[in-house]
Order: C-alpha cells, then sequence, then structure tokens
C-alpha cells in the first residue's frame, strides 16, 4: 500500500473533467444512485485518492465525488473507478467507458469492485489499518483479518454495494454519503460494547477526513455464512405453504433484544405532548403530500388522518412514550438467519433518503416493530394467492416474541402502533406509485385497513 498517494490538486480536476460524460451516462443507470428521474448537470470533486498507480497494468482511483442535478444542493457519492488498457470479458458488466482525453486517455475504466484485485486493497488497507491521503482504515484490534481472502462482489445490492471475503468478512461500501456520525457504524458498535449477539460486530470501518468533518464510507463485518435472507426465507415458505409464526415468534426475540441492548447502550428520552405533536405533524405533512403524488389515496384521507390525530389526543391527555435509538428500517429483508437458527439483525443506516439527523433521531421501539408487521403483510399479499391469514399469525407470533423479551407487548399500545403502520403505509404507496406500480394493490389495501378501523 505505500505506493498509493493522494492526488495533486492539478491532476484531480483533470481527471474528473475527462470523466464527466462517461459519469454522466453510468451513474444514473446505478441502481444505487439517488437522484434518479433529473438529469446529471454536473459533477464536482470532493476528494480523489489514487490507491493503485495508473502507470501500470492496473490503475484504481477512490473518489468522492457531487453529482449535481436540478432542485438539489447535489448528493455526493463514492466511487471506485478502476483504470486499465482494456477490459477482460469477465470485467465487461463493469464497464463504464472509455476515455478519448485528460490524464486517461486511451485506457478504459471500471466500476472496480466487480475486479477482484481493486477488492483485495481495500481489505489489506483495512487489516494494515493503512492511511492513504485523507482514508482512514481502522479495526477493531480484538479482530484478526487473515490475507489472501478471496473477494466476490454482491449483485443483489441496491443503495449500496457490498463484498464478500472468503464466506468470512463482509464490506459494505457506502454509496450517498453524507458527512457525520453514521449509525451503521455507530448502532452496530455500541451493541457489541453490550455483547449483543443479533448483530455482526464490526470488525473494521473506512472513513475519510475532510474540512474538520468525516465521512463513513464502508464497514466490514463477519460474514454469516449459509444464512437465509428473511424476505426470501418467508416466499420460500408462502410458496410451499408453510407456516411461518415459529419463525416470526424467534424475530420478534431477537428485535426485543436489540432494542433492549440499544436502550442500555445509548440515551434514552421521554416524548411529552410537545415531541409528539412533532411526531404528528410530521406523519399529516407526509399524508398530505402522499395525496398529492397519488390522488388514489384521497378518499381514505380523513380515516388515515385519524390514525395521527389520535396520537396526538392521547399526548394532549398527559400520556408519554419512552424514545430510543432504534433499527430505523426495519423489515424481513434486514434480518438474516443462520443455519443454526439465530436470527441477526443488519443494516442499521436507517432509510438513506432522510438526513442523517433524523436517522439518529431517538423513536420509540414501535417504530421498528410497525416495519416488520408491514413486511409480514407484504409478504403475504405478494403470494399467489394472497394469504392474509399467514400475515395475521405472523404478525401475533412475532409481537408475542417481542413481548417475552421486553416485558410489554406492541399491541397493548394500538394507538401508536396504527399511527406508525399507517405512517409507513403511506410511505409505500408513494415508492409503489413511482418505482413498482405492480405492487400498489399490496400498500393500498392495507390503507384501506388502517383508514375504517382502529384495530390493527
Amino acid at each position: 500500500m505505500s505506493e498509493a498517494v493522494t492526488r495533486t490538486a492539478t491532476t484531480s480536476p483533470a481527471l474528473l473533467a475527462s470523466l464527466d460524460p462517461l459519469l454522466r451516462e453510468w451513474l444514473p443507470r446505478q441502481r444505487w444512485f439517488a437522484g434518479k428521474g433529473r438529469p446529471v448537470t454536473g459533477f464536482s470533486l470532493v476528494a480523489a485518492t489514487e490507491l493503485l498507480p495508473v502507470d501500470g497494468r492496473l490503475g484504481l482511483y477512490h473518489l468522492l465525488v457531487r453529482a449535481h442535478q436540478p432542485m438539489t444542493s447535489g448528493d455526493c457519492y463514492q466511487l471506485l473507478i478502476g483504470v486499465r488498457e482494456a477490459l477482460p470479458p469477465h470485467l465487461a458488466p463493469a464497464l463504464i467507458g472509455h476515455m478519448e482525453e485528460g490524464p486517461l486517455a486511451g485506457r478504459t475504466v471500471y466500476e472496480a469492485l466487480y475486479d477482484p484485485r481493486p477488492a483485495e486493497v481495500l481489505l489489506e488497507a483495512l487489516r494494515t489499518q493503512a492511511r492513504i491521503g485523507g482514508l482512514r482504515f481502522e479495526r477493531d484490534p480484538g479482530q484478526e483479518i487473515r490475507p489472501g481472502l478471496v473477494p466476490r462482489m454482491v449483485t443483489a445490492e441496491q443503495s449500496n454495494s457490498s463484498v464478500v471475503y472468503g464466506d468470512t468478512f463482509i464490506l459494505k461500501l457506502l454509496r450517498r454519503i453524507v458527512p457525520g456520525v453514521n449509525p451503521d457504524l455507530e448502532l452496530p458498535l455500541a451493541l457489541a460494547r453490550e455483547g449483543c449477539p443479533r448483530v455482526p460486530a464490526p470488525t473494521a470501518w473506512l472513513h475519510e477526513d475532510l474540512d474538520e468533518e468525516s465521512y463513513v464510507l464502508g464497514v466490514l463485518q463477519p460474514f454469516v455464512q449459509g444464512a437465509a435472507d428473511g424476505w426470501e426465507l418467508a416466499l420460500r415458505e408462502l410458496a410451499k405453504g408453510e407456516d411461518f409464526a415459529a419463525e416470526a415468534r424467534a424475530l420478534g426475540r431477537a428485535t426485543a433484544e436489540v432494542h433492549t441492548a440499544l436502550a442500555r447502550a445509548l440515551p434514552s428520552v421521554t416524548l411529552g405532548a410537545a415531541q409528539l405533536q412533532l411526531l404528528v405533524d410530521g406523519m399529516i405533512e407526509r399524508l398530505e403530500a402522499a395525496v398529492q403524488a397519488v390522488p388514489s389515496l384521497r378518499p381514505y384521507t380523513p380515516g388515515l388522518y385519524s390514525a395521527f390525530t389520535a396520537l396526538a389526543e392521547l399526548a394532549a391527555e398527559g400520556r408519554t412514550w419512552t424514545a430510543q435509538r432504534v433499527h430505523g428500517d426495519l423489515h424481513l429483508g434486514q434480518c438474516l438467519r443462520s443455519p443454526a437458527g439465530q436470527w441477526s439483525l443488519i443494516d442499521f443506516e436507517g432509510e438513506p433518503s432522510k438526513p442523517l439527523p433524523e436517522r439518529r433521531m431517538p423513536q420509540p421501539p414501535t417504530r421498528d416493530v410497525a416495519g416488520m408487521l408491514r413486511s409480514f403483510d407484504y409478504a403475504a399479499l405478494s403470494a399467489d394467492p394472497p394469504m392474509p391469514g399467514w400475515a395475521h399469525a405472523c404478525r401475533a407470533a412475532y409481537c408475542s416474541g417481542y413481548a417475552e423479551v421486553a416485558g410489554a407487548d406492541p399491541r397493548t399500545d394500538p394507538v401508536l402502533l396504527r399511527a406508525y403502520e399507517t405512517d409507513k403505509a403511506i410511505y409505500e404507496v408513494v415508492y409503489e406509485a413511482r418505482h413498482r406500480p405492480d405492487w400498489l394493490p399490496v400498500p393500498m389495501a392495507a390503507i384501506e385497513r388502517y383508514a375504517t378501523s382502529d384495530l390493527i
């Protein structure tokens, strides 16, 4: 790693300028690009570091690039750009384009994570706790990283990118990055200090310090070999007509264990009338925006509105709630079951589209519970034929399992649970209308239920 240097100020702008036309075509096609539907009008360079010299057979750049688009301040993206004379056939899907001018003229640039050699460079830097330009590779001294682990890129990622190393570790690289304390590192570290076995403890992490601010760029964690994704597992059981209640109960227990560990590790707060009114105001604002975006919600607006005002009325009467750090975006796809049957929770960054301070705010644990209950509903209604009874059984089992650990069943606070489930369903309606119209009937079925009944 000693040959890596930070690019000079005179070279980096020339590099970005020559990459600009290729990135304008390539970046919007990536699944993790957040600004879909709006043209990219230009780029500005936040940081550039050369990880492998480009005068050899293979070069490697680490870039932080801000993509400018109309009506936004521009999102910052982490890019790993490989440089070769020509791409071998197995790297064809990684192609960004051929450079016609600038410092890389005549060479081919591509998404480097597809290539084992650049992925090895990242792991070695983490293993040796390298300092390369502004990049800082940190490691838990209590965990060993063996050299020579064979990397492979995970192709199913969406908002980020991951590389698995020898079925031993998985490196999650954040794509859209913001400065500050990222909960995807903060919360697993806090849980590790509490000895919570439900979340893989971070082994190493990557960040960059710029202008007195730190950007978390990636986290390396143990890879749960042979683990089943909760969503895929649920769909398989549905397809076979198998009961999932026992797994749902175990998952409820795992969720509660994480919540109780987070409550021990990080401060909790009490939400009174003023704080609850702010929370309710946010839910109402999202409802009003959703009705404008998806007019089919309009007939249900009074009933949906009542789900939120009922919560505000309870708060006005003096009811309080405890808020703490939570997962923030919990659903079946954020859970892994090991071959031994142990459930783990992953991906603690919250909803990536929301500002970082909002993602780090304490919330009632019911928010996570509501997300998981909606996920059971999604799984059941995506089956052919739909199986709402399956979802009902899973929801009940999950809440019962949660109560076994937490000491309180989420269903004993139906007003709060209804408000959070309703808020989540409204979000789902907007998302499906924009991205997957064929799925829109799934959250709309829940909307009708929440708008016409107080029961969850």
